[in-house]
């Protein structure tokens, strides 16, 4: 095992006043449950919809120990096609010892096929588990700051960067008591839906909430080539911004012939102001339609949606 001790990030000082302060309450249920991530209620910063992720065990190269690392994520439906941001940032943990943040300074080129930063490990999981300084009655508060940010979009003006605003939010995950919900469509119909641009699935209910799924046969928006797949609370049931779902979500194709089924995995999700999660790529539409592969034999198709509310984030 290599030496932890010095592998703590440095203090980012009193200049580090994060965009988004995020508490994840009940830290230790993210690892009871096997949450493979965790990603924040969406901020707003320079016209741009924003998210912060936690991954609580990410194996970084080179070292046994797991390490807890944040990413930034822009959302997607903020961007055009054409459109890059080029963003500069602090990811960072708030020592309580310190009085202040520590963490690590990034930058990433941001755009419609990366919409993604890398991971920055933060810390060894262990360090962080046993250390009062960054761990306190199961809490954690992690922060983003973003310090520049140079975009490009030809149907936007010069960007406008806001005065310092932090948003605060708070993730509670739940051990026990966890709702699960498991919902098949099957459409017998399927080549006459083909031809759509967005096909949906009938209303469901999980957890006191109305849900369905929402197929777009050829992609969405600027995708092409690609089935998307997404997750929907209707907006009659939708929580307001300020509260939310947390859920972790399971879609799938089934494949009626040799059972090896398209499947994504996320991690943890707000379903809140955001009202959708899924995938833009989920299978290409070369390898959904192949004769020789079961995911529409005659016209049957069938989706299948398996989700878990594992809590829930609230601004606070």
């Amino acid at each position: 095992m290599g030496n932890i001790g010095s592998t703590s990030p440095k203090s980012l000082g009193k200049a580090h006043v994060p965009h988004l302060e995020w508490k994840i309450h009940d830290f230790s249920a993210l690892l009871e449950i096997g949450a493979k991530s965790a990603k924040s209620s969406q901020f707003y910063y320079s016209g741009y919809k924003w998210f912060l992720e936690v991954t609580p065990m990410h194996n970084k190269t080179g070292t046994e120990t797991p390490y807890v690392s944040l990413c930034l994520k822009i959302g997607w439906k903020t961007l055009k096609p054409c459109d890059t941001v080029n963003a500069a940032f602090e990811v960072s943990v708030y020592n309580r010892a310190k009085r202040g943040y520590c963490g690590r300074r990034a930058s990433h080129k941001f755009d419609l096929n990366n919409t993604r930063s890398k991971d920055e490990c933060l810390i060894p999981l262990q360090e962080l588990l046993k250390s009062s300084a960054f761990l306190v009655d199961d809490s954690c508060v992690f922060g983003v700051k973003i310090l520049k940010i140079k975009s490009f979009s030809p149907e936007k003006k010069a960007v406008v960067v806001p005065k310092k605003v932090t948003t605060v939010q708070n993730l509670f995950i739940q051990k026990k008591g966890l709702i699960k919900g498991t919902y098949t469509w099957t459409m017998d119909n399927y080549h006459e839906l083909d031809s759509k641009y967005y096909v949906c699935s009938p209303t469901f209910e999980v957890g006191g909430h109305k849900w369905h799924i929402g197929m777009y046969p050829h992609g969405c928006r600027h995708i092409t080539n690609h089935v998307s797949l997404f997750l929907y609370l209707e907006s009659s049931d939708k929580p307001c911004y300020e509260s939310g779902k947390v859920v972790e979500l399971t879609l799938s194709i089934l494949d009626q012939k040799n059972g090896k089924h398209a499947t994504m995995t996320s991690g943890l999700l707000v379903f809140g102001g955001e009202s959708s999660w899924g995938w833009l790529k989920f299978l290409g539409v070369n390898t959904f339609k192949n004769p020789s592969g079961g995911h529409v034999v005659g016209s049957r198709c069938v989706v299948k949606a398996n989700f878990t509310i594992v809590g829930s984030s609230n601004d606070g």
